[in-house]
C-alpha cells in the first residue's frame, strides 16, 4: 500500500457536504437508495463490456450487491462486484463532481427538506448523501480487468478534505464502509434496513443480499440470503401492480416525490416485441431547458440494463417522459452508433411517440385539469414539436394551446380548434400576433382594428412560438397570418372606411416621411390597421419581423438587415394635422417611427435623440414656442 496523499474538495462539494450534514435532515435513509443504484449501475456497465471481452468478469459471473452492518463498530457497508474504478476515475467521481450539477442543486434547494431530499439523485450527487448520516467513510475500489495490486482506498470525514492511496484488492468492483455518527444508530438495524431497501430498490434485478439476521443483527455465520424481489415491474402484468408500485418506481427512475400525471405501460407482441412503461412527471424537471441533457428513457434488452440516456428512443419535444423500453429483438452488444441506424429502434420510437400524443389528446378530451397541468409545466418544450416531428404535425397542433386578445391574463388555454369555432361568419384566416409578453401583446397597435371588430387574435409570446408559426402555416384549411405582417386586407371584416380618394389627399405627407426616413424604412404607407394610434410598425409579408430579429440577436446570431414598412392612420389627430411643408417634418417622421418600434418593445438605438426630437416638439407647441409644425387641432 502507498502512502496516502490529501488533497481538498472543490469549493462546491465543500459546499454540499455541509449542506449534506447540517441542512437535509429529511429521509435520511436515500442514502442507502443512492449507493445500492451506483452499485447496480456498476453492475450493468460491466455486463455490458463483458459483452465484448468476456475476460473482465474474473471467472466470476454472478453479479451481486450486499449491504452489511456491524453494531459494535458502528457501520454500514455496500459493496458490489461491478466494474470498479481506477484512481484517476474515483478523483472525476468523488472528489470533484464538475459533471453532476452541483451548482444547480444548491441554486435549486427550496427549503423544503422532504422535496429538497430528492433532488439529490436527481442532479446527481447521490454519493455525498452518506454524508447526512456518516460520521467517516472509506471507500475501496478495483476497476475489473486490473492487477489486485491497482486498487484505490478513499477516505474522508466530510470536513473539506480527502485521501487517496493506493491498495491490494482480490475482489473487483466498490466496496463503502460508513462509520455512522452516534445520532444515526437507527440504520443498525437489519429490520430498518431490509425495510429501506424493500422501499426503493426492490424493483432492481440484480440480487441484493444481507446475512440472515439473529433479531435485529447479522446472525454469526449465517448465509447470505437475497432481500429484494429483483423482478422488473413493467414486465410485470398491469393488473398486478398497485398505483403504490407504479409511483415507486416512478421515483426511482425521477426522483421525483410528487405522483406522476399519467402511466402509459404497454407490451407490445408480433414481429416486434418490447414493452414500454412511460411516465408524463406533473412538473417539470430543473433540467428541462438543457435540451443535451437527456436521461429519461432506460433501454433494456431481455431485462438487462443497456444504457440510460437513450435520446433515440424518444424525440427532444418529449423529453420532459421518464420509463423503460425492454427489447426482446434487438442485441445485447447495442451500441449508440447501432441505435442510430436500427429500423427497430425507429419503430419503436414512432410507436411510443405516438402512443404518448394520443394520452395527451385523451386528457385534453376527458380530463382537462390534467391537460392544464402538463401545459403549464411543459407546453413551451412541447411546442418545439411542430418543427422537429412533421409525421405527427396535425395531432401536435390538435394540443398546442395559448393565449389570445378574449383573455384578461396571459395563461395559455386556447386551442385552434376553440378559435375555429369562434371565428366571425365572413373570417376567413386565423390572426396571431408575436410579440416578448403578454403586455406587449395585449396593448400592441396592431390590434386595434381587430379589438374595434371583436376578431379574436392568438397572442403569441414564448420564444419558439416563431418557429411555431414558420412550420404551422395553416390549420383545417385555415391560414394562419399575422397581424404583424404584409398589407391586411379586412374586406372580410369590415367595410372600407378610406376611400382611395380620401387616402390619396395623405400621398404627399407619405413621401415627404419616407425621405425623412430614407433607410430606416422599407416604406410609408396608409394604414387599415389602426384606430387609436397614429402609427405603427410592419413587417413586409416574408421579411423577418421585429420581433424574431429581437430574438436572435438575444443569442447572438446575425441576422439579415431589417427595415420595416411604417403605417400611418390618416384619421389620428397628429397624422391629420401634420403638413409636408412642415419645417420640423423630419423630426416628427422619427418621433413617430421610434414611438412605433417602443409599442412593440423595440429598443432605441439613440434614445438620447429621441428625447432632444420629442422635448423640442414638445417645447414648439407649448404657448409661445415659436413657429408650430402642426396646425391646431
Amino acid at each position: 500500500m502507498s502512502k496516502a496523499q490529501t488533497f481538498s474538495f472543490q469549493t462546491e462539494v465543500q459546499q454540499l457536504l455541509h449542506l449534506m450534514i447540517h441542512s437535509l435532515y429529511s429521509h435520511k435513509e436515500i442514502f442507502l437508495r443512492e449507493l445500492i443504484s451506483n452499485a447496480s449501475d456498476a453492475c450493468d456497465r460491466l455486463r455490458f463490456s463483458a459483452l465484448t471481452d468476456e475476460s473482465l468478469m474474473e471467472n466470476d459471473a454472478e453479479l451481486t450487491v450486499e449491504v452489511d452492518f456491524d453494531k459494535k463498530s458502528k457501520t454500514i457497508t455496500v459493496r458490489d462486484n461491478g466494474i470498479g474504478m481506477t484512481e484517476e476515475e474515483v478523483i472525476e467521481n468523488i472528489g470533484t463532481i464538475a459533471r453532476s450539477g452541483t451548482k444547480q442543486f444548491v441554486e435549486a434547494l427550496t427549503g423544503d427538506q422532504s422535496r429538497d431530499s430528492n433532488l439529490i439523485g436527481q442532479f446527481g450527487v447521490g454519493f455525498y448523501s452518506v454524508f447526512m448520516v456518516a460520521d467517516h467513510v472509506t471507500l475501496r475500489t478495483r476497476k475489473a480487468g486490473t492487477e489486485a495490486e491497482q486498487g484505490t482506498q478513499w477516505q474522508s470525514d466530510g470536513s473539506g478534505e480527502y485521501s487517496l492511496e493506493t491498495t491490494t484488492r482480490e475482489q473487483r468492483g466498490t466496496e463503502i464502509v460508513i462509520k455512522l455518527r452516534s445520532a444515526e444508530k437507527e440504520f443498525l438495524d437489519g429490520l430498518r434496513l431490509r425495510t429501506i431497501i424493500s422501499k426503493y430498490s426492490d424493483h432492481i434485478s440484480l440480487p441484493i443480499r444481507m446475512r440472515e439476521l439473529d433479531g435485529d443483527k447479522p446472525k454469526k455465520g449465517g448465509d447470505w440470503e437475497t432481500v429484494n424481489k429483483g423482478s422488473a415491474l413493467w414486465a410485470r402484468n398491469k393488473k398486478d401492480i398497485t398505483d403504490e408500485e407504479y409511483k415507486t418506481f416512478y421515483t426511482t427512475l425521477s426522483y421525483d416525490s410528487e405522483a406522476p400525471l399519467t402511466i402509459l405501460h404497454n407490451r407490445v407482441e408480433g414481429k416486434l416485441e418490447y414493452i414500454s412503461l412511460f411516465y408524463i412527471p406533473a412538473r417539470a424537471p430543473f433540467d428541462l431547458w438543457d435540451r443535451e441533457r437527456r436521461h429519461g428513457i432506460k433501454l433494456y434488452v431481455r431485462r438487462i440494463f443497456i444504457m440510460d440516456d437513450a435520446e433515440h428512443l424518444m424525440p427532444a419535444y418529449l423529453r420532459f417522459v421518464r420509463g423503460v423500453v425492454d427489447s426482446a429483438d434487438l442485441p445485447l452488444n447495442v451500441s449508440r452508433e447501432f441505435l442510430q441506424h436500427n429500423k427497430e429502434i425507429d419503430k419503436i420510437r414512432g410507436a411510443s411517440v405516438k402512443k404518448i400524443l394520443n394520452e395527451l389528446k385523451r386528457l385534453a378530451t376527458k380530463d382537462l385539469d390534467k391537460y392544464v397541468t402538463f401545459w403549464d409545466q411543459f407546453g413551451r418544450v412541447f411546442k418545439e414539436g411542430m418543427v422537429e416531428d412533421h409525421e405527427n404535425k396535425n395531432l401536435i397542433a390538435s394540443l398546442l394551446r395559448f393565449s389570445t386578445t378574449k383573455q384578461e391574463d396571459d395563461k395559455q388555454r386556447v386551442s385552434l380548434d376553440d378559435y375555429i369555432s369562434r371565428m366571425a361568419a365572413k373570417q376567413k384566416a386565423i390572426y396571431y400576433l408575436t410579440a416578448d409578453n403578454f403586455s406587449a401583446a395585449k396593448n400592441s397597435p396592431h390590434l386595434e382594428v381587430f379589438r374595434k371588430n371583436d376578431i379574436e387574435v392568438l397572442l403569441l409570446t414564448d420564444p419558439i412560438d416563431e418557429w411555431v408559426v414558420s412550420h404551422l402555416t395553416e390549420y383545417q384549411e385555415k391560414p394562419l397570418k399575422s397581424v404583424a405582417k404584409g398589407a391586411l386586407d379586412l374586406d372580410e371584416i369590415e367595410d372600407k372606411e378610406h376611400s382611395e380618394e380620401k387616402n390619396k389627399a395623405f400621398d404627399e405627407l407619405v413621401a415627404k416621411i419616407k425621405q425623412a426616413l430614407d433607410a430606416r424604412v422599407k416604406d410609408v404607407r396608409i394604414s387599415s390597421r389602426l384606430t387609436d394610434s397614429p402609427a405603427c410598425l410592419v413587417a413586409d409579408e416574408h421579411d423577418l419581423g421585429a420581433n424574431l430579429e429581437r430574438i436572435l440577436k438575444s443569442v447572438g446570431q446575425d441576422t439579415p438587415t431589417y427595415r420595416p414598412i411604417l403605417e400611418i392612420n390618416p384619421d389620428h389627430p397628429i397624422i391629420a394635422a401634420l403638413k409636408p411643408d412642415a419645417d420640423n417634418l423630419d423630426d416628427w417622421a422619427h418621433v413617430l417611427f421610434d414611438q412605433a418600434a417602443l409599442s412593440e418593445g423595440a429598443q432605441l438605438t439613440e434614445p438620447a435623440t429621441y428625447v432632444r426630437r420629442v422635448n423640442e416638439l414638445l417645447s414648439a407647441a407649448l404657448p409661445g414656442g415659436g413657429s408650430r409644425i402642426i396646425t391646431d387641432f
